[in-house]
Parts: C-alpha cells; structure tokens; sequence
C-alpha cells in the first residue's frame, strides 16, 4: 500500500473512532443535558404524548389524561382545575410543570425505578409504558369548604391531620385554570401564560406553602410555647402595661384589663404589651430555637415545593420585642402556622406533613409505594402541649376566636392580624385545632375587603376554619 493510501486509510481510521468516541461520549454523560434541552423539541414533543397517570383524591380524578386525535395522542386534562391547582399544579408543552405534575412526574409518565416490570411488559407489546396513578390525602369536602368560604377573598387555607401530619386540604386563591395551559393549542397556551404573569393578584402564586407573610399575633402561640417551656405556667402573672420599646421612643399601647394579668389571660386577649416585654425578657436565641423546633427554617413538603419559614438573625431587644409579635422580619407559610397548631394538639409533635399517600400501578390494584407518618420533631413537652391547648380552647370559648365556635367539638384557637403597611388593610389569620376531628387549620386572608374595623383575624379568618371542620364531621 502506497503511502498516500495508507494516509487516508489512517485518517478516515482516526475520524471514524473520533464519531465513535463522541457518540459514546453522548450517549453516556450528556443524554440527561440533551433531554434537558428546551429546543430539544423531539424530547418535548415526547414527553408531552405520554398516557400520564391520573392524580386523585379518594377514587375521583383530578387530573388525568385522555387519547385525542393529533400530533401528541393524549390530552391533560383537570378536573375543577382552579380548586386543585396548588396541589395538581400544571403540565404544560411550553412552561414545563409544577405541583405534583412536576415532583411526581416519574411516577406519572411511568419511567420510576419502582415501575421497571410495567415497563419492560409495556416495551415488550410495543406500547407506550403506562404512568402510576397518585392518590392524594386530600378531603374532597374540606378542600371545597375552604374553597367556598373564602368567597374570593385573596389567601390561602391548609387543613393537617394533626396525628400524621396528612394534608386534607390546601387552598390558595385567587387560582387558576391549569387546562388552560395544558391545551394543545400551543398559541392559546402563550396567550394564557402571559396574561396570568400580567396579573397583578398573581394567581399562580401557592400562597399555601409557596409564599412567606407576616402572621401577626398566631405567632404568639410560640412565644407562649417558650414561656412555658421556660418555667411559666398559664396562671404566671405577666406585665400588661403599655410597653416602651427599648432604644427607641415607640410605645405600645393597649389597654389589656390590668396591669398584671395571667399569661393565658394574655393569649386569650391578646395582648400586645404584655407580649412584646415578653418576648424581649425571653431573647431572641430563645424565640429563634422554639419557631424551629415547630419547623421554622425547613422545607419539608418537597412535594409542593413549600418554602422555609424564618425568624430574623441578628436583631435587638426592640426587634425581638416586635418579633415576638409576629412582625418586624417574622415570615411564615400558612402551611408552617398550620403545623405549629397541629404540634401543640399532637402533645407537642411536629410530623411532616404530605400530600401523597400512595403510588398505584397503573392497573391501579398494586401498590408501589404508601407514605408513612414520619416525625419531624419534638417542639414542646406534653406538658407544655397540654397548658397551651387550655388555653387555646380558652381563645375560641370566650377570647378573640369565638366565631370558630363549634358545638359538641373541642377547639382550640388563635386570631392574628398582621398591619404591613398603613395603605392596606391587615393580613387577617387564624389558626386553631379540632380536637376530635384530629384536623389542624390555617386561614390566611391577604386583603380581607372589609372595613378597618372588620380586618380581624376573629372576625374574616375564624369562620372560614369553622367551615372546613363543619365539612369533616
């Protein structure tokens, strides 16, 4: 062989084990970036056929999927989409997916490691491989009760089983049609994606467990925790007089019955004065560690993708004093205020909360996977759990919480009003317990649309968790 041949042969050699090499290279460590890709469109376009896995709750479909004549052969589609966005959320050709469409979407589109058979038998017959089935812990009947009783009001409710930390109901509204963007036509999908954005009430917003809003005086709950825990009893007499915050001119002024009333008095009422000396005596190491053993600072419900509630680091006597309040930099989920009530009625136990309680097989006989209760933390003694229901039941029998009143059944409350600015009315919050329901509820009202007056957490939110416990019994 000549060497102008033998040159060639060399170089074609070189070039063909170069492909190879790049091809290996591709196939290996940069398929996961190439499916990832949005102008991948070949991917898009498959992932957006599959024959995806109903989500429900109880035997009923809330979101499921349905062959149509076209290029993609299945349509997602979603039962009363706006009441169960924050849990179903959406899945979308364009925009991706979220909620549980996008945290579950393994199980659903049937590519689980858990699914492995089904997917061989499927591949097997030359079929698209079927998606699992996502049975939900919501309460059909609380889910709609907290849906109605906020009448279009802007907020958001959450209903805990206190015992398993089980999510019954989450509500946020204003909400949103998630058809609308799982539609086929692509261009009538761009047009809803731009108004929704364009909103200014935001209505993609999980304001559930997606969103952090000053929670006013349920905060107190913990504050009162921390006493307890530190040697107070509910019967401990507290200073109610109006309280000058320290370092600063600022005086808190409320007229509380007295100059020295009960600490349970003092929740029973409310009491700012009392509180925020409170707060300052106990510090704000003290308050910081407390709001975390309820769950402060963690994300547990992964599913829904909740955010982190915080108590503010590095902050004076004064601002440990508002904090105590529930105000200054203090942030919470109503998810998070939902499990601190949830703990105190659990003699003190935080469980984590979820919203999925089984993956089923496709033929939905098989179960291939049941989340179990699991412990999240101990924030409080059963003592102190047992002090502070007393007290609770103290707020809803004659204190700031009677509007949450239930006859026959145990409850236990707090009433928050959060004052964010002196243009909009307050955030109007409240937080209680059922005890024989074994059901935690948060309300929280963004813009009550009321007077003044009326913006208070007894008077706009405490009905509204009535009416999730009256659709339980």
């Amino acid at each position: 062989m000549n060497s102008p041949i033998r040159r060639v042969a060399i170089l074609c050699m070189v070039m063909f084990l170069a492909l190879m090499a790049n091809l290996t290279y591709s196939t290996v460590f940069r398929q996961d970036a190439l499916n990832a890709n949005p102008q991948n469109r070949r991917v898009t376009d498959a992932r957006f056929a599959q024959d995806r896995g109903a989500i429900l709750v109880g035997n009923a479909a809330i979101a499921q999927t349905k062959p149509v004549k076209d290029r993609f052969k299945y349509q997602r589609s979603y039962a009363k989409g706006p009441l169960y966005a924050p849990v179903t959320g959406y899945y979308s050709y364009l925009y991706g997916s979220t909620g549980l469409e996008w945290s579950h979407s393994a199980q659903l589109s049937g590519q689980a490691r858990g699914q492995l058979i089904d997917r061989l038998i499927a591949q097997a017959a030359g079929r698209t491989p079927p998606g699992a089935s996502l049975v939900t812990t919501i309460n059909t009947k609380a889910q709609q009760a907290a849906w109605n009783a906020l009448g279009g009001l802007k907020g958001a409710v959450v209903a805990i089983d206190t015992q398993t930390g089980a999510i019954k109901a989450m509500v946020s509204t204003p909400s949103f049609d998630p058809n609308a963007l799982a539609t086929h036509d692509i261009a009538a999908s761009q047009a809803t994606w731009k108004s929704l954005n364009a909103d200014p009430d935001k209505p993609m917003l999980n304001r559930a467990a997606k969103e952090i809003y000053s929670p006013g005086s349920t905060f107190k709950l913990i504050v009162t925790a921390a006493a307890l825990e530190h040697g107070m009893t509910p019967d401990t007499l507290v200073d109610a007089t109006n309280y000058q915050l320290p370092q600063s001119t600022h005086v808190i002024r409320e007229n509380c019955g007295g100059a020295k009333i009960t600490l349970a008095r003092s929740l029973k009422i409310s009491c700012n004065p009392s509180f925020a000396r409170l707060g300052a005596q106990l510090g704000a190491d003290v308050l910081r560690t407390q709001s975390e053993k309820f769950g402060f600072g963690q994300t547990y419900l992964t599913d829904l993708g909740q955010v982190a509630s915080k108590f503010p680091d590095n902050i004076n006597e004064a601002q440990t004093a508002m904090s105590a309040l529930g105000e200054y930099e203090v942030a919470a989920t109503p998810l998070q205020m939902a499990m601190v009530a949830a703990a105190i009625a659990n003699d003190g136990v935080v469980m984590k909360p979820y919203v999925v309680d089984e993956v089923r097989s496709a033929d939905d006989l098989s179960v291939i996977s049941k989340t179990q209760p699991q412990q999240a933390s101990v924030a409080i003694s059963p003592a102190t759990a047992a002090g502070l229901q007393r007290m609770m039941v103290d707020v809803v029998t004659s204190g700031t919480g009677t509007r949450a009143q239930i006859p026959g059944i145990e409850v236990g409350g707090k009433t928050g009003t959060a004052v964010t600015d002196r243009v909009r009315l307050p955030y109007t919050w409240f937080v209680g317990y059922a005890k024989e329901l074994h059901t935690a509820v948060c309300v929280f009202v963004e813009d009550p649309q009321t007077s003044l007056n009326e913006a208070t957490g007894g008077r706009i939110s405490a009905p509204i968790a009535k009416a999730v416990w009256e659709a339980l019994r």
